[in-house]
């Protein structure tokens, strides 16, 4: 990461003070050019290390950049997974779903509205639809009822534009990425890759499985082993038993803060998220998966006033299980803060919406041994971070003390999955590839001039979910 912005971010995280001025909304004469899209490369003989990527070698979380760097660009495009590498993320999370051609293309959720102008297309106005999925009603445009030529022809949008202005002033620059395209983009760069397989019960029901084009692809591009700087996740169960016995890539289980897997729900199973993550539970998930994603308030819960509550003991118990701990969503607004971290005067209006001490959060959830953090804003993350590290290094916790998960620094070796036993990582990661970090462009942009948008007919979504 350049020295002057993090230096910069540093100085905000210290001080409080607004960041708008680092990351602004920039007006259309300094948006980025409009490029071609990248050669594949071709397949290196042997993994090379990305730079900067040692992933918790030191005992330091991995920062993995939510949606991309999804606090400033809009979310799952290649603007924002390459912002998100070049302020300091280790992994990109994509989410994935399926085109009618069954291409793995990048999208929080299936249903487009939300992240494209699709509704500005009268050649698609008659494929707006109702479908039930996993359980629930949907009504809008789906990436299953497109093809992926037909879906090249929309442009992303910011999905909170409300709470992201600055983010929704690059609407309509960038298209939806496919997975070959965001694989290329982090072997350029030198970055990992934190897949979720998005409703996978769901596009297996319509026959566009997600798992074989996913590790089909990835394979192409080298990626197929533990020591790959890839791991796939999923609030799902099913899929992931299924990948355990197709991959030896990193697998996450996610667990939402209520409610349960619908894969479980739909087959009559009891359990809920609340019991994957007792002891029991974890050992349990420790027979098909690498590691969990939980919400940060499953580590650190939360009064009625916001204010933090003692920490559970799922830190401990999952490292004791033999899994890593991935928690979600640090968001650098003091309403997306526990109270004893927020900043600035209550009275103010836009009081929520201001930086609070984000650095303070990062060194807590540092000191608890979490092994990975998501942040829509990966260079507050890589910022506050290095600067825990700085502070308090007897703080960070080398990874695997006291029972936990033990990562060791180096080539070979690879994951060792055994039921209920600690787990020996090897994170000597390798990128294929040419990995130049920090530097350069990411690649595809919109190939045509961005439709006008009509602020009538977008479907405005002011609430940021996890």
């Amino acid at each position: 990461m350049p020295s002057r912005t993090r230096g910069g971010l540093l100085a905000v995280l210290a001080g409080g003070t607004a960041f708008a001025a680092l990351y602004g909304a920039h007006p259309a004469a300094d948006r980025p050019p409009v490029t071609a899209p990248a050669p594949a490369p071709a397949p290196a003989p042997a993994l090379v290390p990305g730079p900067g990527r040692s992933a918790c070698a030191d005992g330091t979380p991995i920062v993995i950049a939510h949606r991309g760097a999804s606090a400033l660009r809009p979310e799952h495009t290649l603007l924002a997974y390459d912002l998100a590498i070049g302020t300091g993320a280790d992994y990109i999370e994509c989410d994935l779903v399926s085109t009618r051609d069954h291409v793995l293309v990048a999208r929080h959720e299936n249903e487009l509205s939300q992240t494209t102008d699709v509704a500005l297309h009268p050649e698609f106005a008659a494929r707006r639809t109702t479908k039930v999925v996993n359980g629930h009603p949907r009504t809008g445009w789906f990436t299953e009822d497109f093809t992926l030529a037909e879906l090249r022809t929309l442009r992303a949008r910011e999905r909170c534009p409300g709470q992201r202005p600055g983010s929704a002033a690059y609407d309509g620059l960038d298209r939806i990425p496919t997975l070959d395209e965001i694989v290329r983009l982090a072997q350029r760069r030198g970055a990992g890759l934190h897949i979720e397989t998005k409703i996978p019960s769901y596009f297996a029901s319509i026959g566009l499985p997600l798992e074989e084009p996913l590790l089909a692809t990835l394979a192409r591009y080298g990626w197929d082993d533990a020591t790959d700087p890839v791991f796939i996740q999923s609030f799902e169960t099913g899929n992931l038993r299924k990948l355990h016995a197709m991959t030896r890539l990193r697998l996450i289980q996610f667990v939402a803060d209520a409610g349960a897997p619908y894969d479980l729900v739909a087959a009559g199973d009891p359990r809920t998220y609340d019991d994957m993550v007792t002891p029991a539970g974890l050992r349990e998930i420790a027979r098909y998966a690498d590691g969990v994603g939980v919400v940060t308030r499953r580590v650190v819960p939360r009064g009625p006033h916001g204010r933090s509550l003692p920490p559970t003991s799922l830190v401990t118990d999952a490292h004791a299980a033999g899994l890593l701990v991935h928690v979600s969503t640090v968001r650098a607004q003091n309403g997306r803060l526990p109270a004893e971290y927020r900043r600035g005067d209550r009275r103010d209006p836009r009081y929520r919406s201001l930086p609070g001490d984000a650095a303070g959060w990062l060194d807590r959830l540092c000191r608890l041994g979490v092994d990975g953090i998501f942040a829509d804003d990966p260079g507050v993350a890589r910022a506050g971070l290095d600067l825990a590290r700085a502070t308090h290094p007897a703080a960070v916790r080398p990874t695997g003390a006291g029972g936990g998960v033990t990562r060791a620094a180096g080539a070979g070796g690879g994951a060792t999955r055994t039921a209920g036993a600690a787990v020996t990582r090897d994170v000597g990661i390798g990128v294929t590839g040419m990995g130049t970090s920090g530097t350069g462009t990411s690649g595809t942009r919109a190939d045509e001039d961005p439709l006008k948008r009509d602020g009538s007919l977008r479907r405005r979504a002011d609430t940021i979910t996890a």
